[in-house]
């Protein structure tokens, strides 16, 4: 079992990324999917959730109405559209799956993907 995240990169304030993360050796289609961050010096912290049936999502109040999180089950994988960057958005991403537990605590979740830096800088 794999997760691929892809997608981050130089960014300027303002500007927008789309982050995914493809899974790889079993279907995670109707599991909680979610993105985690940590930047320099700090614990991960949660950005978003997307319950299995992609109607209930979850946000972190830093990132909520710039995020999105969305999932394609036929692709098997899931997405997080960020707009609106800010500074202290710069961060490793990390993408999650398999959650036994609150959906915003990373022990909760016990697949992981690699994660991708997303650096926002002018």
């Amino acid at each position: 079992v794999q997760l691929q995240a892809s997608g981050g990169g130089p960014v300027q304030p303002g500007g927008s990324l789309r982050l995914s993360c493809a899974a790889s050796g079993r279907s995670f289609s109707g599991i909680t999917v979610a993105w985690f961050r940590q930047a320099p010096g700090k614990e991960r912290e949660f950005v978003s959730a997307l319950g299995g049936t992609g109607m209930a999502r979850y946000y972190a109040d830093s990132v909520k109405g710039r995020f999105t999180i969305s999932r394609d089950d036929a692709k098997n994988s899931w997405y997080l559209q960020m707009n609106s960057l800010k500074y202290e958005d710069t961060a490793v991403y990390y993408c999650a799956a398999d959650r036994y537990g609150s959906y915003d605590n990373p022990t909760s979740y016990h697949v992981w993907g690699q994660g991708t830096l997303v650096t926002v800088s002018s």
